[in-house]
């Protein structure tokens, strides 16, 4: 045989002598083979159809060919535009302008005499919204020093708390350079390219990151009080994903909640940096993810899967495999949901007896439905022999979960509290990830610790209503943001 065990001609005709029996045997063996192939072929393909709405795969994997979307949700039936009772924020004239330009009439149009001694009757006025040129202001401190007359003793005035060296940076110039840097994700030169074009004063790129290495100083106790926020939250959403640091792949995880956000990285993506963190272990509400095995490894705490990955697998077994569960897999979580947001119209806290019952019988029937759909889905390649579980396709796999699974898949149903999807914790982790896109992997651990403990103090501040130079402003004061211990369920993500 070939290296895919296909006969040659010399060999088809050997077994043709050798009888019936032989030619059954070299067809079965064949068939082995065209069965191999099916499923190589078929999670070849697989691999290619898979795109950001179809599974976990982010937009920026779909290149510069989108895929057609394919939107789950259902039309408002609201006009686009600014809907009715919206302020808006067009610009408008204010009352008392802070400068006063007048143009004066000095001849007249149309006999061209002279007007300059003629009173004006009125002004046709124009307000012109703009940033006057700006420069750092240096500011010297002296502190005095006198002898006593009477002892002799030599003394010196103090120095303000926050001034500390003979030459230094100011706290609203280190607050914009970490805003810059931690908060829009300006890369280190070009953050200290701003400062030079805004303020003509050439920044260092080792001055930015002393700014963000004050700022992580500052606020650790804010970090802290995050950290022990969430670990006692009711609801939380979890979610890990890749970091490049050190040119070596680390891990940055978030617990986040509407009002509270964390990030931790850590060079291990399981229950090792889970462990490390310290939130998981401690953590006993209701914890919302994407079915990571290693989040099931802490029985105390309540588990939720994000039917926002549960959809998207759906959609591509829908595409990729003409399956009909799939299809109504999907109509009905979507059906649950929107039954709850008619119950929370109407301020009930539950759905009825009867409807869960009917909701969750639909679910397990087409669950064995998928089952007896999927019941040949091992895909084996008998060639070659790998240690682990067997090879499923994807529709197997996902109702080997579903099945596994039906009270966490079905967690926002039986409590109100527990969102439909992660899309909370998804949205935080994006932020990290946009900063590595936007300037480049991180040079060492330290650093890209300081930038997910600025991020997460910037993001929970920016969920409580606060403006993020404020917040800088005020951990360099030595008066970080601190949120209040208060109810940290998460909001319904939309």
């Amino acid at each position: 045989m070939n290296k895919l065990d296909l006969p040659t001609p010399e060999q088809v005709r050997t077994v043709y002598q050798q009888g019936e029996e032989a030619v059954v045997a070299l067809v079965n063996q064949l068939v082995q083979v065209i069965t191999a192939l099916e499923a190589r072929v078929q999670a070849l393909e697989d691999q290619l159809a898979k795109n950001s709405g179809n599974s976990s795969k982010p937009p920026s994997s779909d290149g510069l060919s989108k895929p057609r979307p394919h939107s789950l949700r259902e039309s408002s039936g609201k006009p686009t535009g600014g809907q009715a009772g919206h302020l808006g924020h067009t610009l408008k004239a204010v009352e008392h302008p802070q400068s006063l330009r007048v143009h004066a009439v000095t001849t007249g149009q149309h006999c061209q005499a002279s007007l300059e001694q003629v009173a004006a009757s009125d002004y046709e006025k124009r307000q012109v919204f703009d940033v006057p040129p700006t420069r750092v202001e240096v500011t010297e401190h002296r502190a005095e020093i006198k002898t006593c007359p009477q002892c002799g003793t030599v003394n010196v005035g103090t120095f303000p708390a926050e001034v500390t060296q003979p030459v230094q940076y100011g706290r609203q110039l280190q607050a914009q350079a970490v805003y810059f840097n931690a908060y829009h994700f300006i890369p280190l030169e070009r953050t200290a390219e701003i400062f030079d074009d805004l303020y003509q004063h050439p920044l260092t790129e080792a001055a930015v990151l002393q700014a963000n290495t004050n700022v992580a100083q500052q606020i650790a106790p804010a970090v802290a009080a995050v950290k022990a926020q969430v670990t006692q939250a009711d609801v939380a959403h979890f979610d890990e994903s890749g970091l490049r640091v050190a040119g070596h792949l680390q891990w940055v995880h978030v617990a986040s909640t509407d009002r509270l956000t964390y990030y931790a990285t850590h060079s291990k993506r399981g229950t090792d940096a889970m462990n490390a963190i310290g939130i998981l272990p401690n953590f006993k509400g209701t914890a919302v993810h994407d079915a990571l095995r290693s989040y099931f490894q802490y029985p105390d705490a309540t588990h939720s899967l994000c039917n926002g990955h549960l959809l998207r697998e759906l959609q591509f077994i829908t595409e990729r495999y003409q399956q009909v569960w799939a299809t109504d897999m999907t109509t009905l979580l979507l059906n649950i949901k929107h039954a709850i947001d008619e119950a929370q119209r109407h301020n009930q806290a539950h759905l009825t007896p009867e409807d869960l019952q009917t909701f969750v019988s639909r679910y397990e029937a087409l669950v064995a439905q998928g089952l007896e759909a999927n019941l040949a889905a091992a895909v084996t390649e008998p060639r070659v022999k790998r240690r682990g579980r067997v090879k499923q396709t994807p529709a197997k796999n996902l109702l080997d979960r579903l099945k596994a699974h039906p009270r966490e898949v079905l967690a926002f149903m039986y409590n109100f509290r527990v969102p439909f999807d992660n899309n909370q914790a998804e949205r935080d982790i994006r932020m990290v990830k946009l900063k590595q896109k936007v300037s480049g992997t991180f040079r060492t651990v330290a650093g890209a610790d300081r930038f997910c403990q600025i991020r997460g103090y910037l993001s929970t501040a920016r969920k409580n209503g606060q403006r993020a130079i404020t917040a800088l402003q005020a951990a360099l004061a030595g008066t970080p943001f601190i949120p209040t211990t208060g109810s940290t369920q998460s909001a319904e993500s939309g």
